[in-house]
C-alpha cells in the first residue's frame, strides 16, 4: 500500500504511485522517465510485440520499445479491455487483428514507437495511447522504402521543420515523455546540429543509430558519431547499432561506454537471444525459445508472429531438422510441440476459449466498425455458375461450423479439402460443388452448394482460397467424410462444450 509521507509533495506522491497504478498523472502534470543508465530493447518490426518485450524485461532490460506502428493503423483501431488476457488491445476495425497489445506488467517501461509524417495524426495518436504506455517515440531512422515514401522514418531527418513540428506538438500535448530515434548523417557536424535542433523541441531523450540511411547492418557502426552527439547534448543519448559486437550484457555496457553514453538499445542481438540482457550471462537458445513460447501462448500472440520471431532466433539453425519442423508449422500448437510446450498451449487455448476470448476464431467483419454501409464492402464471386436459373429463389438448408483451414495439415494438393470433396461428389454421383465467396473488409467466407444443401464456415479467412477450403471441410464433416475428433485434434476446430458438460447444459448457460 502507498502512504503519503511528510517529505512528499502532491507532485512527488503522484510520480511515485503512477507506475504501480498504471494510470496517468492529474491534469497538467507530466510523467517522467530517467533515460540515463538504461539497457533497452530497441524497436524492431514484427519482433517488438508483447511477448518479446516482457521477455526482455524478465531478463533484465530496463525499458522496452514496441515495433514501429504507423499512426493511421492506431487511429483506425478501437481500444478494447481484454478481461480474459488482462491486457489493453488496440484492434484493427477492418479485420479484427491486434495492432498493439500491452499489459500492466510493462506499463511503466514500454515506449510506443510511431511512424508518422503528420503533426495532426501524431498528436491524435498521443492522446489515444498516453494512458497505456510510459512514453512515445517518433521514428526518424527507418531507411525502408515504404517508410521514406510516406515521409516517415529517416525522411523526417531530412525534413527538419516537419520533424520539429511533430515533436513540439507531442511534447505540448501529451502527459508522458516524448523521444525520437535518428540515424547519423554522412556529415558529422550536420548530425550534431540536427540533433541539437531536435533537442530544442523539449524531448526527453534521443536514440542514435550509428549508421547512415544507406548503410546496412553489415556496415561498421560509427561509434564516434554517436559520441559526438552525446557530448553535444544535455539530454540523454541512447546508443544503437552495436549488435555485431554484442553477445552478453557486458558487451552492451562496453558499447555504450565507447559511444560516450550511459544507455544503449539493442535490436538484433536481442532478437537472436533475448537473454543478452541477463546480468548472469545469456541462457541456452532452447531455454529462451521455450520461455518466449510460454509468453506467446499466455498473451495469445498470433502464430504467424510467433513463428517469425522464433525463426529470427534460430537464424542458420532453420536448416536443421527442428528448423524445418518450424517452417512446416502453422498453428501455435504445432510450434509449441517442437519445444515440448504443446500441452501447455492446448490447455491455455481451451481455457481462453471457454472464458469467451475474442480472438481470430470470433472475428467478424465490421464487428468493431462504425461504418454500416455494407454495399461498398461486400462482393460475391461465383467460381462456378449454377445451371439452374432459378437457384437463387430456392431456400436451401445451411450447415455451419467454426472450422479454419490450416495448410500444414495436408501433405499435398491431392489431400486438400476441395480435392477430397470433388472425389466424394464424383463417387456419390452428385454434381460438382458450387462455390460462392463473400468478401468484406479484408476477410473472406465461402459458401458451398451441393446436393440441395449449403455449407459454410463461420470462421472468416484472410484469403479467398482458404475460405473455399474451410467451407469444403465443413461439407466433408457434415457428410461424414471428415471426423470431428480429427479436426479438433489438428486444430481446425475447437470443442464446443466444456469437459464434463452436455450440450443441453451448455445451451442453457449452466
Amino acid at each position: 500500500m502507498f502512504t503519503f509521507s511528510e517529505t512528499d509533495t502532491d507532485h512527488n506522491f503522484w510520480r511515485r504511485i503512477t507506475p504501480a497504478l498504471g494510470a496517468v498523472l492529474p491534469d497538467g502534470m507530466k510523467s517522467t522517465i530517467d533515460y540515463r543508465n538504461k539497457l533497452i530493447l530497441a524497436p524492431m518490426v514484427r519482433v517488438g510485440t508483447l511477448p518479446m518485450r516482457l521477455l526482455a524485461l524478465e531478463y533484465g532490460a530496463d525499458l522496452v520499445y514496441t515495433e514501429e506502428i504507423v499512426d493511421w493503423k492506431l487511429l483506425r483501431a478501437e481500444r478494447y479491455i481484454n478481461e480474459v488476457l488482462g491486457t489493453i488491445d488496440y484492434i484493427d476495425t477492418t479485420d479484427g487483428t491486434v495492432v498493439f497489445r500491452t499489459c500492466t506488467e510493462e506499463r511503466p517501461k514500454v515506449i510506443l514507437q510511431i511512424g508518422t509524417a503528420s503533426v495532426e495524426r501524431a498528436v491524435a495518436v498521443g492522446k489515444l495511447v498516453q494512458d497505456d504506455v510510459a512514453a512515445i517515440d517518433v521514428n526518424m531512422g527507418c531507411p525502408k522504402d515504404f517508410s521514406i515514401k510516406g515521409g516517415m522514418g529517416v525522411a523526417l531527418l531530412y525534413d527538419l521543420p516537419r520533424a520539429k513540428a511533430i515533436l513540439e506538438a507531442l511534447v505540448a500535448t501529451v502527459q508522458i515523455p516524448v523521444t525520437c530515434k535518428i540515424r547519423v548523417m554522412p556529415d558529422l557536424e550536420e548530425t550534431v546540429r540536427w540533433a541539437q535542433e531536435l533537442q530544442s523541441t523539449g524531448i526527453s531523450a534521443i536514440g542514435v543509430h550509428g549508421r547512415t540511411k544507406t548503410e546496412r547492418p553489415r556496415d561498421p557502426v560509427n561509434e564516434e558519431a554517436i559520441a559526438a552527439v552525446a557530448k553535444a547534448l544535455h539530454i540523454p543519448v541512447i546508443a544503437n547499432g552495436g549488435s555485431q559486437s554484442i553477445t552478453r550484457r557486458h558487451d552492451v555496457l562496453k558499447f555504450a561506454q565507447r559511444c560516450a553514453t550511459t544507455s544503449a538499445m539493442v535490436a538484433r542481438a536481442a532478437e537472436w537471444n533475448c537473454s543478452v540482457f541477463r546480468p548472469d550471462g545469456p541462457l541456452p537458445l532452447d531455454d529462451v525459445i521455450r520461455r518466449y513460447l510460454e509468453l506467446s501462448v499466455r498473451y495469445d500472440n498470433s502464430p504467424s508472429n510467433t513463428k517469425y520471431c522464433v525463426q529470427m532466433m534460430l537464424r542458420s539453425l532453420q536448416e536443421t531438422p527442428i528448423g524445418r519442423r518450424l517452417l512446416d508449422s502453422q498453428t501455435m500448437q504445432q510450434i509449441c510441440d517442437i519445444w515440448d510446450r504443446g500441452e501447455y498451449c492446448r490447455e491455455t487455448q481451451l481455457r481462453y476459449h471457454y472464458a469467451g476470448i475474442k480472438g481470430r476464431r470470433a472475428c467478424r467483419p465490421r464487428t468493431l466498425s462504425t461504418d454500416d454501409n455494407e454495399a461498398n464492402d461486400t462482393k460475391k464471386q461465383c467460381v462456378e455458375e449454377s445451371n439452374n436459373q432459378n437457384d437463387h429463389q430456392i431456400v436451401e438448408p445451411l450447415h455451419e461450423e467454426n472450422v479454419c483451414f490450416i495448410r500444414s495439415n495436408f501433405a499435398d494438393d491431392t489431400t486438400l479439402p476441395k480435392s477430397k470433396l470433388y472425389l466424394h461428389a464424383l463417387r456419390s454421383g452428385l454434381g460438382r460443388a458450387q462455390y460462392e465467396v463473400q468478401q468484406k473488409d479484408k476477410l473472406f467466407r465461402a459458401f458451398i452448394r451441393l446436393d440441395g444443401q449449403r455449407y459454410t464456415s463461420s470462421f472468416w479467412e484472410k484469403n479467398k482460397r482458404y475460405a473455399e477450403q474451410a467451407a469444403a471441410l465443413v461439407c466433408l464433416l457434415k457428410r461424414g467424410v471428415e471426423s470431428r475428433d480429427e479436426l479438433i485434434r489438428n486444430g481446425a476446430m475447437l470443442p464446443m462444450e466444456r469437459p464434463g458438460t452436455d450440450a443441453e447444459e451448455t445451451e442453457n448457460g449452466v
